[in-house]
């Protein structure tokens, strides 16, 4: 019997491959797209649960999106910086047509 491999077939074919496609040998986190809202094209990268380390207030219900839940963080394409990213849950951005224009915080609610 022949011992198990411990490198994977092709590793380096597929990382060059990769780097190639990304333009840089930085590997990117998420999957990214651009959508249109409100005559603005947007930026949105999906976060997987275990990328997702800090507390985020998400902007279309108001409700913190503790560390370790899946969401989407989306800023405007253009002319912006880091300051102009939101984090989101996935159902209220797909739902931010159908939110009012301005949600209320409760008094004691904390607003970060």
């Amino acid at each position: 019997m022949s011992p198990r491999r411990n490198r994977p077939r092709g590793g380096a074919v597929r990382q060059a491959a990769a780097s190639a496609a990304y333009g840089t040998g930085a590997v990117r986190h998420g999957l990214e797209r651009t959508e249109s809202w409100q005559g603005e094209d947007w930026s949105v990268r999906m976060i997987g649960g275990g990328a997702a380390a800090k507390h985020y207030r998400c902007p279309g219900c108001d409700q913190e999106i503790p560390p370790g839940v899946p969401h989407l963080v989306v800023w405007p394409q253009y002319g912006a910086g880091v300051e102009d990213r939101r984090h989101w849950h996935t159902s209220c951005w797909n739902a931010r047509d159908r939110r009012s224009a301005r949600l209320q915080r409760s008094r004691n609610a904390p607003r970060y």
